[in-house]
């Protein structure tokens, strides 16, 4: 791999990494939906930081949630597939807000989509994916696989594995900083593992990633790091390889 920035130190854990945000990271907290702009533009600072300064390849995953998530449409009745296409399109509104949060800070972004949207992405090349990071662009995957019955996780890990990246940086946003032995926001006295193994995470229906993500992660040993995206400066801490968060491996 080439490295991405001639200025940067070099301090990274990694050298390409996929960076995995939830739709609902980027939800106005007052009313639980739609788009922050001051979230994604700290967001965005904190990302182009860390690539230029730690030389380290970044790609970014973004789902949907925070403006329509296929399977709640598929609950009300909907047909599941059209319900994911929907979905979809909601990573690409929020892979453009993200893009254009970054390219305002002066850091080269491409955004590319899993389903034809020639007016306003690149269609998913791996190799034209693989070149941009190379040249110290940021590359953000919007579309999720391009089928239906696919979550964003499953996206992360699919595109990680594609791109040769190193690690999945999963970003949580409710507060939660690893993963816990049960969900810490209803049971206190629920405990935080520093590491744990996938197949552990499977067995005990821990929830980190939806369970296809999971076994594909294990089966091509992509280690997952889960820490609070939420937290300034936690972004460029998961790249550095400190000890936040989980690590799944």
């Amino acid at each position: 791999m080439t490295s991405v920035s001639p200025n940067g130190d070099g301090n990274g854990r990694w050298q390409r990494v996929v960076l995995k945000l939830s739709g609902e990271a980027f939800a106005d907290a007052s009313i639980g939906y739609g788009i922050d702009g001051a979230v994604v533009a700290r967001m965005a600072a904190e990302v182009a930081e860390a690539q230029q300064q730690l030389a380290t390849e970044i790609a970014v995953v973004v789902g949907g949630g925070n403006i329509w998530r296929g399977q709640t449409g598929a609950g009300e009745g909907m047909d599941r597939a059209n319900a994911d296409y929907m979905g979809m399109l909601a990573t690409v509104i929020n892979a453009l807000a993200l893009q254009d949060a970054l390219e305002k800070v002066g850091q080269a972004t491409r955004v590319m989509t899993a389903i034809q949207m020639a007016q306003v992405a690149e269609p998913y090349i791996k190799r034209r994916a693989t070149r941009h990071l190379e040249k110290g662009r940021i590359v953000i995957f919007a579309g999720g696989t391009g089928n239906p019955y696919f979550t964003t996780d499953t996206t992360a890990a699919l595109r990680a594995a594609e791109i040769g990246a190193e690690a999945i940086l999963k970003g949580t946003h409710s507060g939660v900083d690893g993963v816990y032995t049960d969900d810490p926001l209803v049971n206190p006295d629920a405990t935080k593992f520093d590491e744990v193994e996938y197949i552990e995470v499977l067995n005990r229906g821990l929830k980190v990633m939806d369970s296809t993500a999971i076994t594909f992660c294990m089966d091509n040993k992509l280690p997952i790091v889960v820490f609070d995206v939420m937290e300034p400066g936690n972004i460029r801490r998961a790249l550095e390889g400190e000890s936040i968060g989980t690590i799944v491996r």
